[in-house]
């Protein structure tokens, strides 16, 4: 069995690490499912690429997520004062819990993402969709990033929380600066950003308190089980999730799989000539290069063995799941985007407890808009400018920065 010594070379990421990090995890993985890397601020965690290893690790409870207890050993490592206390309050969400308060969290969350809820959202998805498409529909080029795939999931989930959706040039500029890794700038971005956040979010908490409606943000305020009701603080924390990952994830989800799809016109006429395929691709997109890079952090509460590797107690640890989506030891072929016969089990959505609540809301969204998108648009091309595109330099988002196309 391997342990941390036997670990002698440290793998690193480095600024070519986000336009590719697909080159990085097969050079990984060709000498193991785990792997220790050194992140941009210079600390050292635990990498797991193998699929195998990173679904084991996804479901054990060994393998922790409370964010206070993560942020001492981080900044145990780095030799620094705690994160400031507005970045704790955003992050003290079910994602970065364990049971039995992530049980207790994930109750009071859960029947608002229902299947019956979800679906009933449906028509007025399909009517955002088809606004954002009448409104470049005469244009010979667009940013589709910038022009349907952002703005139809941040839409969606400003009137689900009942965010004003005037607001979104801010919030996604805090999210933005939350997401990005650690490097230049980091010390005065990310404190002002998160003091900025809960600023906006308590004050939009204490306005549905005084006057709840029909979205939400206002039925978890009113949630109650039992008695049991979410705190102000829990409530800030909770909408931050909801906000972050209800519009950063299918953003991307969107962007990724459009990209994609037009780098391959054979798979893309495909679609166009058979739409009921547009779910089964949705999957493959969700594998090949899906909006989620690295799950956030967990650390080890006892020594771990993935695979032939331990790992010992008190360890942060990232499971890549589009490494493990990649992995040839689960999917044949997976460097090649498959939308004719898309691999199951993916683990882009997560495993286990932790698997995303708003999975179902994700699939409904990106179905309709490469429904809508194929339909309008099937001629629809990169532009010249796309040869080249730019990333995200995020390790938890996987996203592009634009996506110009052409639409005639």
């Amino acid at each position: 069995m391997a342990d941390i010594t036997a670990a002698a070379s440290v793998a690193s990421i480095g600024a070519d690490f986000f336009d590719d990090p697909h080159a990085h995890f097969r050079r990984w993985r060709a000498t193991g499912p785990v792997h220790r890397v050194r992140f941009p601020d210079d600390i050292v965690r635990w990498v797991v690429v193998g699929y195998a290893e990173a679904r084991q690790a996804l479901a054990d409870p060994r393998l922790a997520k409370d964010i206070v207890r993560v942020d001492a050993i981080l900044h145990e490592k780095r030799r620094t004062t705690p994160t400031d206390p507005n970045a704790l309050t955003l992050l003290s969400h079910m994602l970065s819990t364990d049971p039995p308060e992530h049980t207790r969290l994930r109750k009071l969350v859960n029947k608002a993402f229902a299947a019956k809820q979800v679906a009933a959202l449906r028509p007025r998805i399909e009517r955002i969709t088809t606004s954002l498409l009448d409104g470049f529909a005469d244009r010979d080029e667009v940013d589709l990033l910038a022009e349907f795939a952002n703005p139809l999931p941040v839409t969606v989930i400003c009137e689900l929380l009942g965010v004003p959706f005037a607001d979104r040039a801010d919030f996604q500029a805090w999210t933005r600066a939350l997401v990005t890794v650690v490097g230049e700038g980091e010390e005065t971005e990310r404190p002002a950003a998160s003091a900025a956040m809960v600023g906006y979010l308590a004050n939009l908490v204490r306005i549905k308190q005084a006057e709840p409606a029909d979205d939400l943000l206002s039925q978890l305020i009113l949630a109650d089980d039992d008695g049991d009701r979410l705190t102000d603080r829990e409530l800030v924390s909770m909408a931050f999730l909801l906000l972050v990952a209800g519009h950063e994830t299918t953003v991307n989800l969107i962007g990724n799989g459009v990209n994609a799809l037009l780098r391959d016109r054979t798979q893309w006429d495909a679609l166009c000539a058979d739409p009921a395929g547009v779910p089964g691709a949705i999957e493959e997109f969700l594998r090949y290069d899906g909006p989620v890079g690295m799950a956030t952090v967990r650390y080890t509460t006892e020594p771990v063995t993935l695979g032939d590797t331990e790992i010992p107690a008190g360890e942060l640890v990232y499971v890549a799941v589009s490494a493990a989506n990649r992995d040839p030891a689960r999917f044949a072929d997976p460097d090649t985007l498959a939308t004719e016969t898309p691999s199951t089990g993916h683990l882009a959505f997560g495993h286990g407890i932790h698997f995303c609540v708003g999975a179902p809301l994700a699939r409904l969204e990106a179905d309709i808009a490469f429904t809508a998108l194929l339909a309008r648009h099937p001629g629809l091309r990169l532009a010249e400018t796309a040869e080249s595109v730019r990333w995200q330099t995020s390790t938890l988002i996987r996203g592009l920065l634009e996506l110009p196309v052409r639409l005639r």
